[in-house]
């Protein structure tokens, strides 16, 4: 292909329409490679697995053949941070670059969005948890009266502003048409505008509840989508979508549910007098019965709530077996009749939508309950009962995405791009193929498939170090913690802060903060004292060490000097006490597999490429990286974590890294 009927070349090449909008612009081999291969895929009608490593700039190496391939194309992040970026910064570039106007649509799901009608309801006798919510309500009246767009992001709500639930719908909650507002609905804007667009951009969230509905019944339906219909997807950051999938393909029953399913019946039944002394006992009575089965829920499982003042219950999880529920029959058998007559009167009411949904709700309840309880130990779903907080939550989880996969989407989809800076997993994409379903069980493609691996443009040669000590206790130890952060202390004096300590648990994160937070001479952030994005930008101000676990291991970009070290605990294998891990090693153990070398080391080590990844963010940047889990040196399984990550110096003494940071203090980092 010569560069002068190139049109990836003719974009991002050098001297390309894009180089003459940017004027720092450099061109990049990687993403030039990367691009022509989605283009490729996008208009042959093919599947593409492409990594691009850190500073590859992916996301216009997969946005322009996007808008190339004369296609409606989907594409679905892992992050609304992403979302944004793609929709507010990089889709304007390429229109001014390329001189034309580009017809994108920006979605997220419903309960992002102001529910007129609910804002009215709520509006009239407006309550709240507690009263710091309440002083925020003018500020939402105002931002209600004037918005164009009704998406709470242009609020500065904090993320558990409790009553924004009554302010917004779902798609329980929703009456459709028949809604006075539907017009005039944000959501109904939205999805208007995305019926016009030829690329949408989503996010994975969305993405899976939306494939979830529409493919809900075994067969596609239509007319419950949230999605226009589109003709090839790209997902980045695809490295999260199994852990996304599962969670949209399984089914959940909650204490909560029924809350909000009697609140809403009541305040619906309020519009009928006619029909308020029919509706309203027969809410009470499933109110009632949910009250009894969920109590006798904790009484089978152990999860029984704390009683007096100041005991909490703690958040706790428990795997069902065939059979563990069989003491709650009755109870359970009490509600479901419950939740029938609730639908069998509610229903058919003349110009009653909100009871018209109100009976819906129950019947699906209902039926999802019966689905939830139905353990079975050797079925395809794994059931646990979780308690959060002062919710009881039943759910029954896909144990195997890769089967659902096949059947809801790849059959139905021409063209699919998988895209992250982690995908591979020493070099080869054996693992994401599998857990993804592009190849059966026994390894054969399920479609057309090719694949691409381009490296960062990083030097990590002379940009990071590695420290990887052996002198600290096993990390299963008991005191594995306290020794930790002594070497947490000696690491932070090396950067003078400007560091990520990240945790594969909560209450190690939380131990090591308790121990050093009043020694550190440097600010002190712990995950969960403010919202995500104000603590970048707290940490960003001043030399910081932030304390954080899950989250924080990816999506987060911090460029420049303010990180310049990153240090991990553990090695970051999922939890087997998690069920559905469980029934996932415990599924690839009655196949015959091996489950740590199949799925739990591949599936930690894109995790730890994520961890390494938070440190180069740019040419200029310059860091330590380290973890702190022997177990990395001392075990076998230790050289497919090494292999995996970028090829940069590594040492086991603190001296050595100290000595390796300040041999070139003049670097800019």
């Amino acid at each position: 292909m010569s560069e002068e009927i190139d049109p990836i070349a003719q974009v991002l090449g050098r001297g390309g329409l894009l180089a003459r909008a940017i004027g720092a612009y450099e061109e990049r081999p990687q993403q030039l490679a990367m691009a022509r291969q989605v283009l490729d895929a996008l208009e042959a009608d093919r599947y593409l697995l492409a990594e691009a490593g850190t500073g590859t700039g992916k996301t216009l190496a997969y946005l322009l053949p996007a808008l190339l391939a004369g296609k409606r194309v989907v594409i679905s992040t892992a992050t609304k941070t992403l979302q944004e970026q793609i929709y507010f910064k990089d889709i304007p570039l390429l229109a001014g670059a390329l001189g034309v106007e580009i017809r994108a649509a920006y979605m997220k799901g419903r309960s992002n969005y102001l529910c007129k009608q609910r804002f009215e309801e709520f509006s009239k006798e407006p309550k709240f948890a507690v009263r710091e919510e309440g002083l925020l309500w003018a500020e939402i009246e105002g931002w209600a009266a004037s918005t164009e767009s009704g998406d709470r992001a242009e609020l500065a709500l904090p993320e558990n502003f409790s009553a924004w639930r009554e302010l917004s719908s779902t798609a329980e909650t929703c009456t459709g048409q028949r809604c006075p507002y539907y017009e005039d609905c944000f959501v109904t804007q939205m999805r208007r505008k995305a019926q016009e667009a030829e690329v949408i951009v989503v996010n994975h969230h969305l993405f899976f509840a939306d494939l979830s509905l529409r493919t809900r019944g075994g067969e596609e339906e239509s007319g419950v989508e949230v999605i226009p219909r589109y003709d090839a997807a790209i997902f980045d950051e695809a490295h999260a979508l199994e852990e996304i999938a599962t969670d949209y393909f399984g089914v959940q029953v909650s204490s909560w549910r029924f809350e909000e399913l009697v609140r809403d019946g009541t305040r619906a039944a309020g519009k009928v007098p006619s029909l308020a002394p029919l509706i309203v006992p027969l809410l009470g009575a499933v109110e009632g019965r949910a009250a009894g089965f969920f109590s006798a829920v904790e009484a089978a499982t152990g999860l029984l709530r704390g009683t007096g003042r100041g005991r909490e219950s703690r958040d706790a999880t428990v795997r069902l077996a065939a059979g563990a529920l069989q003491g709650c029959m009755q109870e359970q058998g009490e509600l479901l009749h419950a939740l029938r007559e609730l639908s069998e009167n509610a229903s058919g009411a003349a110009d009653a939508p909100d009871l018209e949904a109100i009976a819906r709700r129950a019947l699906t309840i209902a039926d999802d309950l019966s689905f939830v309880t139905d353990a079975c130990d050797d079925g395809p779903y794994v059931h646990f009962v979780e308690r959060r907080g002062r919710g009881l939550f039943l759910r029954a989880a896909p144990i195997e995405i890769a089967d659902e996969l096949a059947r809801r989407l790849y059959t139905r989809l021409g063209s699919a791009v998988f895209t992250s800076a982690t995908l591979a997993v020493g070099g080869r994409f054996d693992y994401v193929r599998r857990r993804l379903g592009l190849v059966s069980a026994e390894g054969e493609p399920r479609v057309a498939l090719a694949e691409l691996q381009v490296g960062s443009p990083f030097d990590y040669r002379t940009q990071a170090a590695l420290y990887l000590p052996t002198h600290l206790p096993e990390a299963n130890a008991p005191d594995f913690i306290d020794a930790a952060t002594v070497e947490l202390e000696k690491l932070f004096a090396i950067t003078g802060g400007r560091a990520f300590a990240l945790f594969t648990s909560v209450r190690n994160m939380h131990r090591a903060w308790e121990l050093l937070e009043r020694r550190l001479p440097y600010r002190v952030l712990l995950q969960g004292q403010l919202p995500k994005a104000q603590l970048i930008e707290k940490f960003q101000e001043v030399p910081s060490v932030l304390f954080a676990t899950a989250s924080f291991w990816e999506g987060v970009d911090v460029p420049g000097e303010a990180l310049s070290l990153v240090v991990m605990d553990k090695l970051p294998f999922a939890s087997p006490g998690d069920p559905v891990v469980a029934a996932r090693i415990d599924a690839l153990r009655n196949a015959g597999n091996d489950a740590f070398g199949a799925y739990q080391v591949p599936q930690a080590a894109i995790a730890l490429r994520q961890g390494f990844g938070r440190l180069v963010r740019t040419r200029n940047d310059r860091g330590i990286v380290a973890m702190l889990d022997r177990r990395i040196v001392t075990r076998g399984y230790g050289r497919q974590f090494l292999r995996s990550l970028p090829d940069c110096p590594k040492f086991g003494k603190i001296e050595h890294v100290e000595r390796w940071w300040d041999a070139d203090s003049e670097t800019p980092r």
